[in-house]
């Protein structure tokens, strides 16, 4: 894959894992109070509405990506989001780490080396 096209994906990656904790925050800040503007209020957050923008403009770039990257080529870094959500979320939101993680996330970032060359 072109470098161009590899540092595109990869902010694909980045923003998904930017919406993902976004919405991970969205969804701590909202409160149910049965079907009342309260509640739907709470949904629409400032969070849920920044991540969900970044999830609307994260498509149309990798629409974008597809149109000259094959999707086999493509996905693979994209498998990168399932290793940046759990840095994120312990470095912004304290989650804390598992070793079940971190061999995971070797494992993808492995995987993701060996399906690019």
């Amino acid at each position: 894959m072109p470098a161009r096209w590899l540092l595109l994906t990869l902010l694909c990656v980045v923003l998904i894992a930017a919406g993902q904790t976004l919405f991970k925050v969205a969804a701590a800040q909202w409160r149910i109070d049965g079907l009342t503007w309260a509640t739907v209020r709470g949904f629409l957050s400032p969070a849920m509405l920044v991540a969900l923008v970044l999830y609307g403009f994260t498509t149309i770039l990798w629409v974008f990506i597809l149109r000259s990257v094959p999707l086999s080529a493509a996905f693979p870094v994209y498998a990168l989001v399932f290793v940046f959500v759990p840095v994120l979320a312990h470095l912004l939101l304290g989650e804390a780490w598992s070793w079940n993680s971190l061999i995971g996330g070797g494992i993808i970032m492995l995987g993701v080396l060996i399906a690019v060359r």
